[in-house]
């Protein structure tokens, strides 16, 4: 197979559009490197396409053309991504479930991992369902916020009054509501470390 060349001005040739075995392929290699929803996918390959109708206009073909070939570029690039999900390369639950689990572990509030599955393109009912089985931990996850900040239990001094409001206002940007953000900044530094290490168990 004759490998492409760069042209002249540095730029790689546009070639012929990705057709469905194309896509397939670029799907699987990026399924081979990442985690991804079905939404996910297809925006990887939407862009795909877009850079190679840049570089199509780029070259002069006509723009009707590029439209065209856009257009059954895209159909296919559904196609493909339909067919993952089918056959299981593609699975937005279980991706959703191992996102969850990370994010809660990392000092993410439910509602900050909600927001997150939803621009990862988790569908509503799915992330619902998935963090109605998985119940983050809300409490754990604004200590280990907590423990990276170097705040509540887990500052050098214990914090003055203003400096705990301020704190409030932090985990309350991050979602956390006021009953968890007070339970979280009232424990002790033995009684936060625990809790901790109990929800790393899980």
């Amino acid at each position: 197979m004759q490998k492409r060349s760069r042209e002249p001005g540095g730029q790689w040739p546009a070639g012929p559009v990705p057709n469905a075995a194309k896509l397939r392929e670029a799907a699987l290699a990026h399924l081979a490197r990442f985690a991804a929803t079905e939404a996910g996918l297809l925006r990887v390959l939407h862009r795909r396409i877009d850079r190679w109708a840049r570089r199509a206009e780029a070259e002069g073909q006509p723009t009707d053309q590029v439209a065209a070939a856009m257009t059954a570029a895209r159909a296919d690039a559904a196609e493909v991504t339909r067919l993952l999900a089918t056959a299981g390369a593609v699975d937005d639950a279980a991706f959703a479930a191992s996102r969850t689990r990370r994010l809660n572990r990392a000092g993410r509030s439910r509602r900050a991992i909600q927001a997150h599955l939803a621009g990862k393109g988790v569908g509503g009912e799915t992330a619902h369902a998935v963090l109605e089985d998985a119940a983050p931990d809300d409490l754990s996850a604004a200590l280990a916020h907590l423990r990276r900040r170097r705040a509540g239990p887990f500052a050098a001094t214990p914090p003055e009054a203003e400096a705990r409001l301020k704190t409030l206002g932090a985990l309350a940007r991050a979602g956390f509501t006021r009953d968890v953000a007070e339970q979280a900044l009232d424990m002790s530094p033995e009684e936060a470390e625990d809790r901790l290490l109990e929800s790393r168990r899980d």
